[in-house]
């Protein structure tokens, strides 16, 4: 018998990789015959790029790179099984993981990291890029990334701007001189689960500038500058960013591939499920496990379980959700998706017995909903 073990991250207690080695504990502790396949999974934010590496047996490197406010630190990409694809997230360099919460300030945060960890897989002969765009700490359109590679962004007296989104009003106009010609002989899949716009009340800035520390005041200055970042690249490029969906993720960043990079911006799952070929592996399955550490209406809007359970769907496998905690006022919309949704948090553990021993609940709640799933199917 073979089980495939999916679960994205339980976001503040479990990463992906840890949460499917509980759910294998505990289906091995029905079962220890049962063989079980790991495959973690993500749709294109945090967590993506180590999903990816553990599905395909693939590879981290680390190379040292300015944070998004400016400090060295180390950051990683990845190199998937395959050999030839890279995988940067920009969580990695330019993430507000990175800044403490009495540092935000996404006037100054700026992206630049991860261009320079994008010069680091081009020097290494990379041409093929997955880009996870989850996480971002900045809403600098992407232009910290672009002056990594070369572009230049300058005010009408021909200067070069500061880096940051603080800055972008003063953009009068852009060269692409020195913009890496290695760009143009790269193909980019950049998986996203955001399709908000560039700018205005569904855009970058407000909608997630507040999350990095923006101010009432500063999302207004910091949407007028990215309107005018967008003014500035249509006038070169005849691509108009405003309202492009997809371009207001990880501050804009989207926006700056769509507008500047040989890219096609997709779905996160279905890039992570394409990525670790999932339909591969599921053929021969009778059995599939996901999860997540918060199963709401959200979840409908193409995050990870959703995206396997249409997979399982379409290939006709029967599939079992297993998260930290599952909305009660969703389960009604959840249940046509899968063949049964179980929460880890319930009468006998409370949330934060679910966070603290998060590892032991979700291995032990596996174990009982394996050992009635399978009871039942007996009968």
């Amino acid at each position: 018998m073979k089980i495939i073990v999916a679960p994205d991250s339980f976001k503040g207690s479990l990463t992906a990789v840890q949460a499917a080695k509980a759910m294998e504990e505990g289906i091995l502790r029905y079962d220890p015959t049962i063989n079980i396949k790991i495959l973690p999974a993500a749709d294109g934010g945090e967590g993506t790029m180590d999903s990816l590496i553990r599905s395909t047996s693939g590879i981290l490197t680390t190379h040292r790179v300015h944070d998004p406010l400016g400090r060295m630190i180390n950051a990683d990409y990845g190199v998937l099984g395959d050999g030839k694809t890279c995988v940067i997230e920009i969580a990695e360099a330019s993430g507000l993981m990175l800044i403490d919460e009495h540092e935000q300030n996404p006037l100054l945060a700026s992206s630049f990291g991860t261009g320079e960890l994008t010069v680091h897989a081009l020097d290494a002969g990379y041409r093929n890029f997955i880009i996870g765009l989850g996480g971002s700490g900045t809403n600098d359109a992407g232009t910290g990334m672009l002056s990594a590679l070369g572009m230049k962004f300058l005010n009408r007296a021909g200067t070069e701007l500061p880096l940051g989104g603080g800055a972008l009003g003063e953009l009068y106009s852009i060269d692409s001189t020195l913009f890496d010609k290695r760009i143009a002989e790269c193909k980019f899949i950049i998986a996203s689960d955001v399709e908000n716009p560039l700018v205005g009340l569904k855009g970058a800035s407000y909608v997630f500038g507040p999350q990095k520390g923006a101010t009432n005041e500063t999302v207004k200055l910091l949407d007028e500058n990215l309107l005018n970042f967008a003014n500035i690249t249509e006038n070169i490029t005849g691509i108009r960013l405003h309202n492009k969906t997809g371009a207001g993720a990880a501050g804009g960043a989207g926006g700056a591939f769509q507008a500047f990079f040989p890219s096609v911006m997709k779905r996160g799952i279905d890039v992570v499920l394409n990525a670790i070929s999932f339909d591969d592996h599921i053929h021969d399955a009778e059995l599939i496990l996901t999860g997540e550490g918060m199963s709401d209406v959200q979840t409908l809007s193409g995050k990870t379980p959703f995206g396997i359970a249409e997979v399982a769907q379409r290939k006709g496998k029967p599939i079992l959700l297993i998260s930290g905690l599952v909305a009660e006022e969703s389960r009604e919309l959840l249940m046509p998706l899968f063949n049964e949704v179980h929460s880890v948090v319930g009468i006998d553990v409370s949330v934060e017995e679910s966070m603290n021993e998060s590892f032991h609940y979700l291995k032990m709640k596996t174990y009982k909903v394996i050992k009635d799933y399978f009871t039942k199917i007996k009968q």
